[in-house]
């Protein structure tokens, strides 16, 4: 078992003692979302740490959309239960890259790469993604990789 899966299932019974109904629903949730993947496919399979934090950062990216809608429906309890669930996420990721980090990041890999124009994209993107690797959004990325190659 991954020692993040077992981090999680040891806060998950903590948080059920300690009555943390934000916590332990979050916990639950996560610990399902991984489950669910380990099942997925055609035969089940232990999942790494690596792949783990993947399955967090799609909750976790779930709860930032959800937040938003909630959010411009007028809805704001529900909105700041997913910002709250979010945050406990949040606790289980690398932490994420600052604008000046992956701006030098993005930089680098043009450098790298010899990349000019919107047309290299795809090319720039293939040399950053494994550095950034689940500490900045791919959105986040992708627009910082487009800023960058049309100047």
């Amino acid at each position: 078992m991954s020692a993040l899966k077992e981090k999680l299932e040891t806060d998950l019974s903590a948080a059920m003692k300690a009555r943390d109904e934000v916590r332990t629903r979050t916990l639950r949730m996560a610990l399902t979302a991984v489950k669910n993947e380990e099942v997925a496919g055609r035969q089940a399979r232990e999942l790494s740490d690596d792949e783990v934090v993947k399955v967090l950062t799609r909750e976790a990216k779930k709860r930032r959309e959800a937040a938003t809608a909630f959010g411009d429906a007028g809805r704001a309890e529900q909105a700041q239960a997913e910002r709250d669930e979010g945050a406990v996420l949040e606790e289980y990721l690398p932490a994420q890259l600052g604008d000046e980090e992956l701006t030098a990041l993005v930089a680098d890999a043009i450098a790298a790469t010899g990349a000019a124009g919107p047309r290299a994209m795809g090319q720039v993107m293939k040399e950053v993604n494994p550095k950034v690797a689940g500490r900045a959004e791919g959105g986040r990325v992708a627009a910082e990789v487009k800023r960058q190659l049309a100047t």
